[in-house]
């Protein structure tokens, strides 16, 4: 779980939202704390409502099963609990769940109601490793979802866990992780770099403009843009 002195000021995260999960991921790049092909969600993990813009919040994790019940078990009631956590969280958050089946999707954890019910305590969206249902429902609140596919039943869905550190495609997050997503899907934004993340996401449009410029000049000249582009990509942040 984060820091209380790592979270951003709500004006840091409207900057940050201003932006596209593609320009976060190259401003990331810049700072050079992890490897390239880490920190964010493989393509099977999907934004569903990809008209609603992005979304930046810091992650409330829980872990589901939609499977139905062995004989004999009796799953523990935390549903109340987790709304407690959810709720002492500070925001805004996104809800990231991990779906427990094998293949998951057999039941949605998030539908109109528990969108409502979460988006009233902070939460901005929901990611799942799953399937989330009630799309036209959810879009009437602004609310985001990503996941593999749309379904059509909650199944036998039950809460396993929360607040614990889940995979979702394959990448693990945390509780207090800070999350940005977009239709082109989810960056996780290294807390180390987080308050000067505004700063580099300027510095790589700065950086770009000038390439486009040359590739949209009647006079472009190839040579001139592979020069600038070896200088513009050796730079990092100091």
């Amino acid at each position: 779980m984060s820091e209380p002195e790592s979270r951003l000021s709500p004006a840091e995260l409207r900057l940050l939202k201003r932006y596209s999960s593609p320009t976060i991921s190259n401003a990331i790049e810049l700072f050079d704390v992890r490897p390239r092909h880490t920190g964010y969600l493989p393509h099977t993990i999907r934004c569903l409502l990809p008209d609603l813009g992005p979304i930046i919040g810091y992650a409330v994790t829980s872990k589901t099963r939609a499977a139905p019940l062995e004989p004999g078990e009796r799953p523990a009631d935390l549903l109340g609990d987790y709304f407690r956590y959810v709720a002492s969280q500070p925001g805004p958050k996104i809800a990231v769940g991990q779906d427990l089946d094998d293949p998951p999707g057999l039941g949605a954890q998030f539908g109109e109601v528990t969108a409502t019910i979460h988006q009233k305590l902070g939460c901005v969206g929901h990611i799942t490793s799953g399937c989330p249902r009630d799309l036209d429902e959810v879009h009437a609140l602004g609310f985001a979802l990503f996941g593999l596919n749309p379904c059509v039943s909650h199944a036998y869905v039950r809460l396993v866990e929360f607040a614990t550190p889940v995979l979702i495609g394959g990448v693990a997050i945390h509780s207090g992780d800070l999350i940005h997503a977009d239709k082109h899907g989810a960056c996780i934004i290294p807390h180390q770099v987080a308050h000067r993340l505004h700063e580099a996401c300027a510095e790589v449009e700065r950086r770009e403009r000038p390439l486009l410029e040359i590739c949209r000049s009647d006079a472009f000249d190839l040579e001139e843009y592979i020069k600038l582009r070896a200088v513009t990509h050796a730079k990092v942040m100091e």
